[in-house]
């Protein structure tokens, strides 16, 4: 199995996670834009502050490879009016898809709708761009009711308020990557919590985010039924080698 265009080749590090200047942590971002563009992958995920750069490197190199980048990341608590600006720049920057934080932690407290109004006002937006949207659940904060449960909010506000030709670019995403968990659990996707959503998300699809690291568990996930998968280790994982990244 070609697995290339499901592969969302990501580098989310500021840096300050890295450990390492900005203009090292901007040339390490260019690099993984550019292996992206020789490895044809679906898209590239990086963060707001690079989507113009890569948008230059793509379009000079005449690729398909596409732009994603995180919204209000990866605490997700920002506000309304915050995701929403962050969001306007990234599409005039020339983002493809948007991935947003959804702000579990009032969702968590029981605050439906200021969940249920994000999720509107920050979807419109996006389609109204022609963008993909994906709604990252961070599993890792969640019980699995609490998986069920928000799954099945964003598909209900995506069903209730827009055609069904939009379902398949709005998504449900797992993990940001950056969730600390004790007892070193699994902050990303795992086959248990990738079902729950995928039974709870349909028809609006899933992109497994975290804890991928190899060819047989991408694979897995894609016969599962995921439409994207996010990795920092995407050319390792192609290649059927073990990604060693953390993501």
């Amino acid at each position: 199995m070609n697995i290339k265009q499901y592969l969302d080749s990501t580098y989310l590090k500021t840096p300050e996670q890295s450990g390492l200047s900005e203009a090292e942590n901007t040339r390490i971002a260019k690099g993984f834009v550019q292996e992206a563009i020789t490895e044809n992958f679906k898209l590239i995920m990086i963060r707001p502050t690079i989507v113009s750069l890569a948008k230059k490197m793509i379009t000079d190199a005449n690729s398909p490879v596409e732009i994603g980048t995180v919204i209000d990341f990866p605490e997700g608590n920002s506000g309304l009016e915050s995701k929403l600006t962050e969001a306007a720049q990234a599409i005039a920057d020339g983002a493809d898809d948007l991935d947003f934080v959804c702000n579990y932690k009032a969702f968590k407290e029981g605050n439906i709708d200021l969940v249920k109004e994000e999720i509107l006002k920050c979807t419109q937006l996006g389609l109204f761009h022609n963008k993909v949207v994906k709604w990252i659940i961070e599993v890792a904060a969640l019980t699995d009711k609490q998986i069920i449960q928000l799954s099945v909010l964003i598909k209900n506000t995506v069903i209730s308020n827009f055609k069904e030709e939009n379902y398949s670019s709005v998504f449900v995403k797992s993990s940001t990557g950056f969730f600390k968990t004790e007892n070193n659990l699994p902050n990303g996707a795992t086959v248990p919590t990738i079902i729950l959503m995928l039974e709870n998300a349909s028809p609006l699809p899933v992109k497994a985010a975290g804890g991928v690291r190899t060819y047989e568990e991408a694979v897995e996930m894609i016969r599962l039924g995921v439409k994207r998968i996010g990795t920092s280790g995407a050319k390792a994982i192609a290649s059927g080698e073990k990604a060693e990244d953390g993501y």
